[in-house]
């Protein structure tokens, strides 16, 4: 399915080089912000007091999350839990502040607004755990990138899946630079939400490789540059399909999702825009670089007997 086909093929590897060095400066400026700013974590991280709540009727979340504001809760998590009458709020612990002091005083807060609100548990949250949960994350993370790099190299050739990983870390740094730059909330969903653009940029990336061996087989007279223009050129109405649709689907949650929805939904535009401009202008510059050629995918014909005995 195409909504066009362009016929003349859009020289992209002519500007590779200045794409590339943006890129590293972009890649640059994200690291410095994560160096020097860091992450802001959410309670599942840092740790803090979990407090399940239920209503004889269905909570009015964004009523919550305002009382909670109004009275001096700031970073608080509120969500339903279950049911649209039970609610799950995340708070961080201050210091000289117990769990009990804590839930009593949101009660309070919460009871002011509404009398049938009824308090179900109090937990604490260690920062033991949310250490655990930061290393559980970062390894997800490093067995995707693994396994990535290890589909890429049997499917196609060693230098595509380094390309293609090298582009990949380049948007979950960069989505993590924006996180780090503006101090937006870094929770589970944010996470989840990186290894989904790992998935999904990959996806970006295989389909230009396939279109590239493609055309080392048909093409047999182009040169490299002129095989990866053509097979990014003629992926262009399968690319604006694809990511204009998903898209639209992450500009819902984004708009109407909520606050709960909020973040996760940031951190896929984000990642969306930059797995685009990745496979485009990051992975097949470094495929052409690192050496790709005819040789690689299509065997030499085999020379006749008689041939060799003479």
């Amino acid at each position: 399915m195409e909504f066009f086909k362009i016929r003349k093929d859009i020289p992209f590897m002519r500007h590779a080089l200045v794409f590339n060095i943006i890129s590293l400066v972009t890649f640059l400026l994200a690291v410095f912000f994560l160096a020097t700013r860091g992450l802001h974590y959410s309670v599942e991280f840092t740790g803090g007091t979990v407090i399940e709540l239920a209503y004889d009727h269905s909570a009015e979340i964004q009523k919550v999350r305002g009382a909670l504001e109004k009275a001096g809760y700031a970073d608080t998590s509120v969500q339903n839990f279950g049911s649209s009458r039970d609610v799950l709020i995340r708070m961080p612990l201050k210091e000289g502040q117990s769990s009990a002091d804590l839930s009593k005083k949101v009660m309070d807060t919460l009871s002011a607004e509404d009398k049938s609100v009824q308090l179900r548990r109090v937990e604490f949250v260690g920062p033991q755990v949310g250490r655990e949960l930061a290393e559980n994350g970062a390894l997800a993370l490093l067995v995707v990138c693994f396994g990535i790099m290890a589909y890429l190299a049997l499917r196609f050739e060693w230098r595509f899946a380094v390309a293609a990983i090298i582009a990949n870390l380049h948007d979950v740094i960069i989505i993590l630079g924006f996180f780090a730059l503006f101090q937006w909330e870094f929770s589970l969903p944010v996470l989840a939400a990186v290894l989904a653009v790992l998935g999904y940029s990959v996806n970006e990336s295989v389909v230009i490789a396939d279109r590239v061996r493609e055309n080392f087989r048909k093409m047999r007279k182009a040169s490299v540059t002129q095989i990866i223009d053509n097979a990014i050129t003629s992926t262009i109405s399968r690319t604006i399909i694809t990511h204009g649709s998903t898209q639209a689907m992450v500009l819902s949650m984004l708009l109407f999702g909520g606050a709960a929805l909020h973040y996760f939904a940031l951190a896929l535009t984000i990642g969306i825009m930059f797995g685009i401009y990745s496979s485009v202008l990051v992975m097949a510059p470094i495929v052409k670089w690192l050496g790709v050629s005819r040789e690689q995918f299509v065997r030499p014909p085999k020379k006749d007997k008689q041939e060799a005995v003479v």
